[in-house]
């Protein structure tokens, strides 16, 4: 399948059959100039994989997965070769201490994504002269668009939420093409944007009335209420460095007309560590401490479990979502928080407080809709798919008809007994979210786990405007 959905921007270019690792150099025209080494491998792609030290970890996915005759058929295909270096940050990134301890159902997911039903050279004029991503199908079901910049680096899903840089393109083995990337990569939906909404959907912000942080150990007597920053860190056992950050809101200041459907606390970001641990926000029983009078040997505990948790990263804002919390609360008024680091983490965390020069201060940010729409469940015939296998969702599978695609929320309420269900690189858990435009672009995937013959997830949805579906079956049909 080949589409011309995503338009960009670039100049005319190629990319040279790639020589050295990790490097790319451009040809001025469409016949490879000698340089003492071609593209041209004379060996299979799983041969050439099999001889290089920088893709011990992709020979051992391979073999663990069964799919070394993807690999070495003499059918064409183009193979996207992560690194070493990739997989080890797919494996830390995910909490896995090794290959083997990955599902293999879902590392041959990821695997079949990196394999693309065709032969697609830099060198080919539908890529040369096309200002056009072009989406390609891969072994998974899913698209991977190849296009490139203007600097003529070669990139990998142009346009959606998330996308990468080829690191050397052009390698030719008998069997097709390979394309090397330091990064695992996956198809991700692009997001809605807020001003695209349906314009009866509006936005409110409320800011902290309080915001300090409190420090064990000898500071435990010591107020912060003064300082710019807001500071985290969970350590192993109570000491000096032990810290927790808490803030007051009064969300008496959100509008009463309408209807909230989505509420965030956004806080921005001066320093992380981002160790892909959990960043967790607390409700405080307590709402009569003051900015300048809270301590560590007076700050009150906080009410367990968290209500919203993120997983630390490297990005300017950390947002939870405070959705259902808000939607649980019988008294409004004003709400106290605590950000506390994943128990023992040991990760520094610093955010900016009110008094930040800056950076935006903490907030809490609420969609607001009429409530006036109407969801409608279309379609639901439930999903078919090999035991041990995969499939991606379509809009034939699923689909909520009543607003546009990217107001239409799902919300996963149970999640599957004998599979996964994958957004991007992302197993959705209880409580996890997506659109109706993920299920339309197939950003999702079921991935049977191997076991049973039939299988089940329960999701709820609502639209922006306010309207909600009860929680509903989707059945899976194991085969």
């Amino acid at each position: 399948m080949k589409s011309l959905p995503i338009k960009i921007n670039a100049a005319l270019f190629i990319i040279l059959f790639g020589v050295v690792f990790y490097s790319c150099t451009i040809q001025e025209n469409f016949e490879y100039q000698p340089s003492g080494v071609t593209g041209k491998l004379e060996v299979s792609a799983l041969d050439y994989f099999q001889s290089q030290e920088s893709f011990s970890m992709l020979h051992s996915a391979i073999d663990l997965t069964g799919l070394s005759e993807q690999y070495s058929s003499d059918q064409t295909r183009t193979f996207i070769a992560p690194t070493d270096r990739a997989f080890e940050e797919y494996l830390e990134a995910n909490s896995y201490g090794s290959l083997e301890e990955v599902p293999i159902p879902i590392l041959k997911n990821l695997l079949r994504y990196h394999i693309v039903e065709d032969k697609v050279l830099f060198t080919d004029p539908e890529l040369f002269e096309s200002n056009l991503p072009i989406g390609y199908s891969t072994e998974s079901g899913q698209v991977m668009y190849l296009s490139h910049n203007t600097n003529f680096v070669g990139l990998i899903n142009q346009g959606t939420s998330k996308q990468w840089e080829i690191a050397t393109s052009n390698l030719e083995p008998t069997n097709g093409v390979i394309h090397i990337v330091n990064s695992i990569v996956y198809f991700s939906a692009a997001s809605s944007n807020l001003d695209e909404l349906d314009p009866s959907v509006k936005t409110d912000t409320i800011f902290p009335l309080a915001d300090t942080y409190i420090n064990g150990g000898a500071a435990a007597t010591t107020n912060f209420g003064s300082t710019n920053l807001l500071k985290v860190k969970s350590v192993t056992g109570d000491g000096d460095y032990d810290r927790k950050a808490y803030l007051m809101f009064d969300l008496n200041e959100l509008p009463t007309e309408g209807v909230i459907t989505d509420l965030r606390f956004e806080i921005g970001v001066s320093f992380t560590h981002a160790k892909n641990l959990d960043m967790n926000l607390y409700q405080i029983p307590d709402t009569t401490w003051t900015e300048m009078g809270l301590n560590w040997n007076n700050a009150t505990s906080p009410i367990d479990p968290p209500i919203s948790t993120i997983t630390t990263t490297k990005v300017s804002s950390f947002n939870f979502d405070l959705t259902d919390f808000y939607s649980s609360l019988d008294n409004r008024g004003k709400l106290s928080l605590m950000i506390d680091g994943q128990d023992k983490g040991d990760e520094t965390n610093d955010f900016a407080s009110k008094e930040h020069e800056t950076l935006p201060a903490p907030m809490i940010i609420a969609i607001i809709a009429t409530g006036n729409s109407v969801l409608d469940l279309e379609t639901n015939t439930g999903i078919t798919v090999e035991s041990g296998g995969s499939v991606a969702l379509d809009s034939e599978m699923l689909e909520v008809t009543g607003a546009s695609a990217n107001d239409i929320i799902y919300t996963v309420e149970e999640v599957a007994q004998h599979g996964w269900l994958i957004s991007g690189a992302t197993i959705l858990k209880p409580g996890d979210r997506f659109t109706q435009n993920d299920i339309n672009v197939m950003n999702l995937v079921y991935i049977s786990n191997g076991e049973g013959s039939e299988d089940q997830l329960v999701l709820s949805a609502r639209d922006r405007a306010g309207a909600k579906l009860d929680p509903f079956e989707v059945n899976v049909d194991i085969q």
